[in-house]
């Protein structure tokens, strides 16, 4: 049961939310109006049912005052027997009155005919009305209410009272009202529909006008937004988050065409490089040495366009939802030690003193981190100017995060360079470039390894005396 469904949903379209709101929102006031309909015809037939027992409790009661007075008015009970029910035009009223054995005294002509003695209920005591009549049809099929009751005259002698209420026209107005109040059902559900059609489409006017105004933005219009001020406070979240959408989208198609200047930039210059050194060698014959020495060359823009590949592919990968990392815990104290160690010759070189401090736990992957640890100090090694000094240093916090800082005495930064420096192919400037391995991609790196790892960087510099980075990884 439950594939067959699925596959309806599958196979047919779904339906429109006008559709979907109009068709509830008829249903809904169909229903109302059943509902009153018929609740009304309930009242009707209530108020009709309660006025006829009460029409036949009201002659009987007369008819029992008319027996009980001291004398008997002869011309009182037969215009009430025989005469009453001919001045009713909607109702055909009978009356007849018994003596105990049985036999008639008195009755509505033509009374005999069509109700006999027999059809009506047990009297009623002569202390109690009957309050409810006996309905009974006759064998033609024309409904009656029938009451019966005992009567005393002045005299002390007992009687019978029978009265009965002909309930054929009543029956006829009962089903044309029946027949008008489905009439007004159904003129009711065809307004219902249309009008809910029309408040619907009204309600929706304002998506519509949405959907046309997200339908004319392009990639070369990115800089458009739908603006939630103006729209119903239904729609303003989703017009805000469109914006949201729309900014990132912006930022990010920014960020991509100044990547890919940047990138092919990068690359020019190493490519033009090798074609260059392979055109002079091969503009004429040339020594083994020379060609040597061209290999060489070529060698070095290989191993630079070979690093600035692996950087790419790393960031790349690391942008992915759930990049994997093996975290585990480290003597973070030993690992600045390991690099500290690693770019010592490097520091000696520069006469630039590289020293370590602290000693703290710190949960990350140890590849990552001293890829990112490595970034910094090779960074701050180029920056840094003879005699200059470059410190790393691990400590917890107070608000459960692991710090490592690394602190230089080089050229420091600009202040207006601070926000892009993470940027990929971002350079201060040309002095800043001269790094023969860099390829503007370190810090970008650094950048991406504190993400997967869920933390943070930040980098403080003063032009001219020196920058910190710091590092901060969260605590177990």
């Amino acid at each position: 049961m439950f594939s067959k469904h699925a596959d309806l949903l599958k196979s047919g379209k779904p339906w429109s939310i006008t559709r979907r709101l109009t068709t509830l929102y008829t249903l809904s006031t169909f229903s109302l109006l059943l509902l009153g309909s018929g609740f009304l015809y309930w009242v009707l037939l209530n108020n009709l049912k309660r006025e006829n027992n009460q029409f036949l409790t009201d002659k009987v009661h007369v008819l029992r005052s008319i027996l009980h007075a001291t004398e008997v008015d002869p011309e009182a009970l037969n215009e009430e027997v025989q005469w009453e029910g001919r001045t009713f035009t909607l109702a055909r009223y009978y009356a007849r009155v018994l003596d105990t054995h049985g036999k008639t005294l008195i009755e509505t002509p033509g009374m005999d005919k069509v109700l006999s003695i027999s059809s009506f209920p047990a009297q009623a005591g002569l202390s109690e009305l009957p309050g409810k009549g006996f309905e009974w049809k006759s064998p033609d099929g024309k409904p009656f209410l029938l009451m019966s009751a005992l009567a005393q005259t002045s005299s002390h002698e007992l009687k019978i009272v029978q009265v009965a209420l002909d309930l054929s026209q009543e029956g006829g107005l009962i089903v044309d009202y029946r027949h008008k109040l489905s009439l007004v059902l159904l003129a009711g559900l065809v307004l219902s529909a249309g009008l809910s059609m029309l408040a619907v489409r009204k309600g929706l006017a304002p998506l519509k006008e949405i959907t046309r105004k997200a339908q004319r933005i392009t990639s070369a219009q990115l800089h458009e937004r739908i603006l939630a001020e103006r729209w119903p406070a239904e729609l303003s979240d989703l017009a805000t988050a469109f914006d949201d959408m729309l900014d990132r989208l912006e930022e990010s198609f920014q960020r991509l065409s100044q990547f890919s200047a940047d990138l092919a930039h990068e690359l020019r210059t190493p490519i033009n490089n090798l074609m260059g050194e392979t055109e002079v060698a091969l503009s004429r014959s040339r020594i083994p040495e020379e060609y040597r020495h061209v290999l060489e060359s070529g060698l070095e823009e290989y191993g630079r366009l070979s690093r600035m590949i692996d950087s790419l592919l790393f960031l790349a990968r690391a942008e992915q939802p759930a990049p994997h990392i093996e975290r585990t815990q480290l003597d973070a104290g030993k690992e600045l030690e390991a690099v500290r160690a690693y770019y010592e010759v490097m520091a000696e070189e520069k006469a630039v003193s590289l020293s370590c401090n602290g000693d703290a736990a710190l949960y990350a992957d140890v590849v990552l981190f001293r890829r990112a640890l490595g970034n910094l100090v090779s960074n701050a090694l180029y920056h840094t100017h003879i005699g200059g000094s470059i410190t790393l240093t691990v400590e917890e916090s107070a608000n459960k995060w692991t710090e490592v800082r690394v602190s230089d005495t080089g050229t420091g930064i600009e202040t207006e360079h601070l926000p892009r420096l993470f940027d990929r192919f971002y350079r201060v400037d040309g002095s800043r470039s001269a790094h023969p391995d860099g390829s503007g991609l370190g810090l970008a790196i650094v950048k991406s390894v504190m993400t997967m790892h869920g933390g943070t960087v930040e980098i403080h510099s003063l032009f001219g005396q020196g920058t910190t980075v710091v590092l901060r990884f969260p605590c177990l």
